[in-house]
């Protein structure tokens, strides 16, 4: 099944997103040329946007809807350091696409909002994480969301690409992305309902490439 097919399955699916079937395009080169490179996908939101976060790096970090079984020399080496333990591992452990969650450090979070600044808990991350050529998915409903700006911002910083996902307008984020998927709607439920599909394509987009038929 190649790339394609299920952009064309998405479009089928949800027909309200045609206007931006290219940018989704984009988005999936975009991330699978960062992978080509050794790079990572960085992600942060807010609320129902810190579980896509989430949702969307467990889609990356192992299997997804492809079998990706680690070959060698890691198989290899497995074997022969762990012994019978090592073995299991070799057989079980997956192949990764490197994501990670803004979303998911409290400690460190909650350090940054008492230490610093609350809109800065993604931001510092960034410049933590991030390397130039690396990938950053913003999502935020209204495109307002001042500590996602401040990850876009220092981000770009970081000669880092940014993909977002908004709602219809875009809001300040529309002017500072690389690449924007606004999606319609302006109601935070139902732009978040189209968010998933959305990010469900991207990562099997993605996910083929590497491991599935499509592979190049």
């Amino acid at each position: 099944m190649g790339t394609n097919i299920f952009l064309e399955e998405l479009i089928s699916r949800y027909p309200q997103l045609l206007p931006v079937e290219g940018e989704i395009q984009k988005a999936a080169d975009c991330i699978i040329s960062c992978y080509q490179q050794g790079g990572k996908l960085l992600v942060c939101g807010n609320g129902g946007s810190c579980s896509d976060s989430d949702h969307i790096v467990g889609e990356l970090m192992k299997g997804f809807e492809n079998k990706r079984p680690i070959g060698n020399p890691l198989k290899e080496e497995l074997s022969a350091f762990g012994g019978e333990r090592g073995s299991y591992l070799a057989e079980k452990l997956q192949n990764a696409l490197p994501a990670i969650s803004l979303a998911t450090h409290s400690a460190l979070i909650t350090a940054v909002a008492n230490d610093t600044d609350a809109n800065l808990i993604f931001a510092q991350q960034v410049v933590g994480y991030g390397n130039a050529g690396d990938v950053l998915i913003a999502i935020s409903s209204s495109g307002n969301s001042q500590n996602v700006l401040d990850a876009i911002i220092t981000a770009k910083a970081k000669r880092m690409i940014v993909i977002g996902l908004t709602g219809e307008t875009g809001g300040k984020m529309k002017s500072i992305c690389n690449i924007l998927i606004n999606v319609s709607g302006q109601r935070t439920a139902f732009v978040q309902e189209l968010h998933l599909p959305v990010y469900h394509t991207l990562c099997l987009m993605v996910e083929n490439h590497f491991f599935g038929n499509g592979q190049s």
